[in-house]
């Protein structure tokens, strides 16, 4: 198995990638900390994998808050071991469809945080752990939006500097053979597209239109699934990436190209 004896940490567990990944890891070998917002949010996915004979803890955690996220990395250690694996998943996009002078600012504040700040929370209170551990890997969520203008200005500002913080963190973990990389999923069927889709039909656009429209975002003709990100988190959590770090990693159906074409068109 790819992961096992390894210990991972994985945020926004309650479905999508998250959720995906974590039970993908656990099928791997890797003992596997899912956490999500409350205890209850995480505990499906933890049922899930022990079901399938793995082992998993459920932790609800604010990732912005510096308490929760010291908490999420002591249990951790504390019940399954040190950790050698991150995966920061959870994310958000509020007020997705609004102008960059009409967000909100509170919204704009949330995403950051959420975003950015727990994503840098969190390597802050387990990368200690890790260096312990002897090393790891981590991957962060990042998105195409941080390239392209696809998304809120708050969220697409927020996973750009995701990808730039991994950069910072991979030159400064190295010495500890510590991996950092993005991962930067294109249009993918999470429940944060799901609520898209549900906001573009009260707005009175047809399901057919959606579809079609979002085919279009993609040189593959459809949107990706969140097994096809946790596999793409499975190959830079693994050794099979040992080489990787600093880097970008778009997995995205070619949406980055459709855009580069329609641009020079």
């Amino acid at each position: 198995m790819r992961l096992n004896n390894k210990i991972a940490i994985i945020t926004g567990t309650a479905g999508g990638m998250g959720q995906a990944a974590a039970i993908l890891f656990a099928q791997e070998g890797a003992k596997v900390a899912a956490v999500d917002l409350t205890d209850s949010l995480a505990q499906p996915t933890v049922d899930q994998i022990r079901k399938e004979g793995g082992q998993a803890i459920a932790i609800g955690a604010d990732i912005t808050r510096t308490e929760d996220v010291k908490r999420i990395a002591q249990r951790t250690v504390d019940e399954l071991g040190l950790p050698n694996v991150l995966f920061n998943n959870a994310g958000v996009d509020l007020e997705q469809k609004k102008p960059m002078i009409e967000i909100d600012e509170e919204a704009f504040d949330r995403t950051i945080e959420v975003n950015l700040k727990g994503t840098w929370l969190l390597m802050k209170h387990v990368v200690p752990h890790m260096i312990k551990a002897g090393g790891g890997s981590i991957i962060n969520t990042a998105s195409v939006g941080a390239f392209i203008p696809v998304g809120s200005a708050g969220y697409i500002a927020s996973k750009a500097g995701v990808v730039a913080l991994t950069r910072v963190a991979a030159n400064e973990l190295g010495r500890y053979n510590i991996r950092v990389n993005s991962l930067c999923p294109g249009m993918t069927m999470t429940p944060m597209a799901a609520q898209q889709v549900e906001e573009m039909i009260a707005n009175g656009i047809p399901m057919e239109s959606i579809l079609a429209m979002r085919r279009r975002l993609s040189v593959l003709g459809r949107m990706g699934e969140p097994i096809e990100m946790a596999k793409m988190g499975l190959f830079l959590a693994s050794d099979d990436s040992s080489y990787a770090t600093g880097a970008s990693f778009n997995n995205d159906g070619g949406l980055t190209i459709v855009n580069a074409v329609e641009t020079r068109s």
